[in-house]
């Protein structure tokens, strides 16, 4: 056994084991996906593999898949949606759709995939994704469901869609070049567009309302704890001169503008107005008292024209005009200590502004809150304090003696003034990549620059979005590439296939074949599946005297099968992070979809191929 031999089959026990690794998930991706680039480094230092063009398999050669512009352009197509979300962007396109759907959580995403699955069919795949992930987010978030559900879909009804025209992957494109320059096969826009619709009707009728089902709704520990509460702070909206309630008159007891508030006082000078308030106007220098969830304070906080005022030096706490913007803003959850100071004080007489740069939003309490301002309210041990901030000064709660900061509890304020800036470069970026005048890691680059040019996202922001499972997990597959590549071990699997199904019948041949593609285009990239097979299967076809069209498609059929790893398909990859998904969650809910694309297209391509 020469060395080639000896580095093949350590390789593949490599690349076995990291898989294992990952579906097990008893250790981090991250540490898995290092390990394996580790593993490989080390046996081909160990065991010396020439390239083809004679210079030996370099330590390079497998840290080049870190710089690899597929991951760079993931990385920033991750950036780019964090920018939508930082700016709430998308939450009028949600809110449409979810009116089209009447509100019903369960239907809700349904008529966008439908979509997604068309127009993957004429573009790019990536691009597609890219434009919809943000839009099913916050769909999702809208009617209460976790993304988690929806954006696994979401990849999935692209890649189905692809397989239905000639364009619709690079990977159909790539197969039906070589085909041409290799054999007379000449494929059309539309030649696999029938067989191709069969088959990805009957995935996507599993997609849309089978895999659901079979997803957990997975979210990150801050969003488990933000679920669980519902609990209503007091808070006070002061009416200045300009202001957006100005002039606004109650309907039926309730202000129209305050629907996701319930109002307990307006104060007008010395004279309280109680429920239920009829014919009365809001007028400039009224304090109106509200009982809101979090949610709700936030929502009126990131408005263009805000309802409350963080900055107002007019306030009757004694704010500071110099107070955090709407655009740099967090909020936090901070309770107030056990023999604190502010115990028995009012906001104003507590300082707490001064003391710590934060601004008291709202106050909750476990016993019934009195129907008074909310300066007026004296504080007690185990108040809750809404608070807002730049970051850093809430960071510095955290060595306060007084409160106690609820780390989890803090999140930013969306910047919607920036969101008509955020929704244009995202549309450019989209437009300019799908219509291929500009490589798509160009316009994400770009894009990414954009955002944090234009002041939608700052530099803490897009390094959050970055997740290390997907950087680590496409470097490591990119370097089991090059392994599998530089030792021969993907053209030994297929030459084995090509002597295994030697003397069978064409039927049994396409079976076989595609699940045998099907199977490798899930840890290799589906273009090396594709690139490897095409020159096979062509002459599979010319031996057995048979035309190569359907062991062509077939191939195109399962190189796109990629559903079962992340690391399959690029659009995966996307999904990953903001669905905050496991690689098991991929091999649960992808294995199947890929078993009933083989049997649908087993039991089709022969009648419709007259095999």
């Amino acid at each position: 056994m020469d060395s080639v031999d000896i580095a093949m089959a350590l390789t593949l026990v490599v690349i076995a084991s990291t898989v294992v690794l990952y579906a097990i998930e008893r250790y981090a991706i991250e540490t898995i996906a290092l390990g394996s680039v580790s593993a490989f480094i080390i046996l081909f230092s160990v065991v010396p593999v020439e390239k083809p063009d004679g210079s030996l398999v370099s330590t390079a050669d497998f840290l080049a898949g870190f710089a690899n512009p597929a991951l760079i352009t993931v990385i920033c197509l991750l950036i780019i949606g964090q920018g939508l979300f930082q700016t709430d962007a998308l939450e009028g396109p949600a809110k449409a759709i979810v009116r089209m759907t009447r509100g019903r959580s369960h239907w809700a995403a349904i008529p966008t995939l439908i979509t997604v699955a068309a127009l993957s069919a004429f573009l790019n795949n990536t691009p597609v994704v890219v434009m919809f992930l943000p839009i099913l987010t916050a769909v999702a978030a809208t009617v209460g469901q976790s993304p988690a559900r929806v954006l696994m879909p979401l990849s999935f009804i692209a890649i189905l869609g692809g397989m239905t025209t000639l364009i619709g992957s690079s990977t159909n494109l790539l197969v039906a070049n070589y085909a041409a320059q290799s054999s007379d096969l000449r494929l059309t826009f539309f030649s696999f567009t029938p067989i191709g619709m069969i088959v990805a009707g009957v995935g996507a009728l599993y997609v849309l309302f089978l895999m659901p089902r079979l997803l957990r709704a997975r979210k990150t520990m801050a969003e488990e704890f933000q679920a669980t509460s519902g609990k209503q702070f007091i808070a006070q909206i002061e009416i200045t001169y300009g202001h957006p309630l100005v002039g606004v008159e109650s309907i039926s007891g309730m202000f129209p503008k305050l629907k996701d508030m319930t109002v307990r006082l307006v104060q007008r000078g010395q004279k309280p107005i109680l429920p239920p308030f009829e014919n009365v106007v809001l007028a400039p220098g009224d304090t109106v008292i509200v009982a809101a969830t979090r949610s709700a304070l936030a929502n009126a906080l990131a408005r263009r024209q805000p309802l409350m005022e963080a900055d107002s030096d007019t306030n009757a706490s004694g704010r500071d005009a110099n107070a955090a913007t709407p655009g740099s803003m967090s909020l936090a959850e901070v309770v107030v200590a056990p023999a604190s100071r502010m115990m028995g004080r009012t906001l104003p007489q507590s300082g707490f502004y001064t003391e710590t740069g934060c601004l008291v939003m709202g106050i909750q309490r476990r016993s019934r809150m009195p129907r008074m301002a909310m300066n007026d309210i004296r504080l007690e041990s185990g108040d809750v304090l809404l608070v807002a901030g730049n970051e850093d000064d809430i960071s510095r709660l955290r060595g306060n003696r007084d409160v106690l900061l609820l780390d989890w509890s803090t999140a930013e304020v969306p910047r919607k003034r920036y969101a008509p800036r955020a929704l244009a470069i995202f549309a450019l970026v989209v437009a300019l990549a799908a219509s291929g005048l500009v490589p798509i890691v160009s316009t994400a680059v770009a894009g990414t620059f954009a955002m944090i040019a234009s002041g939608c996202l700052n530099i803490r922001q897009a390094l959050r979005a970055i997740d290390s499972r997907i950087f680590m997990l496409i470097g490591a597959s990119l370097a089991g590439a090059v392994a599998l590549d530089a030792t021969g071990g993907a053209t030994a699997i297929a030459t084995a296939l090509v002597h295994f199904l030697e003397g069978a019948s064409p039927s049994v041949m396409l079976s076989a074949l595609f699940l045998i593609v099907m199977i490798l285009t899930n840890f290799l990239s589906n273009n090396a599946a594709a690139v490897l097979f095409t020159p096979i299967v062509i002459n599979l076809a010319e031996q057995i005297g048979q035309s190569p069209e359907p062991f062509v498609v077939c191939l195109i059929f399962a190189a796109n099968s990629s559903f079962a790893t992340p690391i399959g398909y690029q659009t995966n990859l996307i999904v990953m992070g903001p669905g905050h998904y496991r690689f098991n969650d991929f091999v649960l809910a992808g294995t199947p979809l890929t078993l009933i694309l083989w049997l649908t297209f087993s039991l089709v391509a022969p009648w419709y191929y007259g095999l």
